[in-house]
Formats: C-alpha cells, sequence, structure tokens
C-alpha cells in the first residue's frame, strides 16, 4: 500500500526557514516524480515544485528563488527547503506521486509575526 508522510511544518516568522521532508512507502520510490503543492484556506491546491526521477526540477514562479526541491532516493524521502518565507507562504503543504492519485496528509505550515 502505497503511503506519503509529511513532516516539518509549523510556525514561523517572516524571513524564516523550514524544510518540510515526505517519507514514502510502498513504490519504487526513484522511478517516480514527486511534487509539493500547497492549499491556503480559501484557495485551490496549487503545485509548488516537482522533481523527476532524474532529478530535474520545476517550480512556482511565487517560490523560485527562495525553494528548494531535492530528493534521497536511498531514503525514500523528497524534501522542500523554504527560506525567505512570506507570510502567503502560510497553507497546508502537500506531498504527490505525480501521475497518480497518492496524495500524503499535509503538514500545516504559519508564516507570522
Amino acid at each position: 500500500q502505497v503511503q506519503l508522510v509529511e513532516s516539518g511544518g509549523g510556525l514561523v516568522q517572516p524571513g524564516g526557514s523550514l524544510r518540510l521532508s515526505c517519507a514514502a512507502s510502498g513504490i519504487i520510490f526513484r522511478i517516480y516524480t514527486m511534487g509539493w503543492y500547497r492549499q491556503a484556506p480559501g484557495l485551490q491546491r496549487e503545485l509548488v515544485a516537482t522533481i523527476s526521477s532524474r532529478g530535474t526540477t520545476n517550480y512556482a514562479d511565487s517560490v523560485k528563488g527562495r525553494f528548494t526541491i531535492s530528493r534521497d532516493n536511498a531514503k525514500n524521502t523528497v524534501y522542500l527547503q523554504m527560506n525567505s518565507l512570506k507570510p502567503e507562504d502560510t497553507a497546508v503543504y502537500y506531498c504527490r506521486i505525480e501521475g497518480t492519485a497518492s496524495w500524503g496528509q499535509g503538514t500545516q505550515v504559519t508564516v507570522s509575526s
């Protein structure tokens, strides 16, 4: 059974940093493109970043230069390093196995002073 478990969310001040992790199980992790998404209250879920099996990355314009997606295939884990956080980054962050209906449960990120 496929399982994705996010962690690392929390409350941070504007300008701060957080590192999210998503541990996958039940899949051959290394062959899949992985994605991070976020959903703020009252808004649709939106793509934040993706990383292919070969390590090719893609970012939403709103996070380019501030967020970095990476993966460790030995640990079946995808990461999202978030720097220079802004209040508008506040959302529940989810990881996903791209091209599938497999999502994690989400982790809350709140950026506030």
